[in-house]
């Protein structure tokens, strides 16, 4: 089974002090993935920044992202859903201290689908620790974005070519949804 990973879709990435330019242009297709997952019973998981001062990576960009703030709440367009599941981090990592990898297992999750921001932060640290892990990679091209297209671009090919990341475009991603929804149905209906 998958499952849908929004990564760091909050205030201060998207509207505030480390603003991704990028980022307005991708929210339509991870609304539109988010509703063909929940329509299909795939789990979808928000992974936040949600930094404490002191955190390392505040030193590097800048407080950003404070717990408590607005700056680490989900976007109101992205806004978290019942049954869907919200993973802090403070780190580029969601799998570094996190119970991300948990509850991955727990929901019989193999393969992710990574969308958000930033394609070479963020989303590249993460799909590392999911490779390592075993996991199965895909990332809708239009549905991740960087502060540079050269940024992304390079991000993109790194993840295919030493994490096996299968890059798509979200309507591919959401044409194969469909379909293993339909095989799903097929092998239950099959066995009866």
């Amino acid at each position: 089974m998958n499952a849908l990973i929004i990564v760091d879709m909050v205030y201060d990435f998207v509207n505030g002090p480390l603003k991704c330019d990028g980022a307005r242009e991708i929210i339509p297709n991870i609304i539109k993935l988010a509703n063909v997952c929940r329509a299909r019973g795939i789990p979808v998981i928000y992974l936040n920044d949600r930094h404490l001062k002191g955190d390392k990576e505040l030193a590097l960009w800048g407080p950003h992202a404070m717990a408590g703030t607005e700056g680490a709440e989900v976007i109101p367009e992205l806004k978290p859903e019942s049954g869907d599941h919200i993973v802090p981090k403070r780190r580029y990592s969601g799998f570094f201290a996190t119970d991300l990898d948990l509850l991955l297992s727990e929901l019989g999750v193999t393969g992710v689908i990574f969308t958000g921001l930033l394609t070479n932060l963020c989303i590249l640290h993460t799909a590392a620790g999911a490779y390592f892990r075993g996991y199965e990679i895909t990332i809708p091209k239009d549905g991740v974005a960087a502060k540079t297209e050269e940024d992304h671009e390079s991000a993109l090919s790194h993840m295919s070519k030493f994490f096996g990341a299968r890059i798509l475009r979200t309507a591919k991603i959401i044409e194969e949804l469909k379909t293993r929804e339909y095989e799903s149905v097929w092998k239950t209906l099959s066995k009866s």
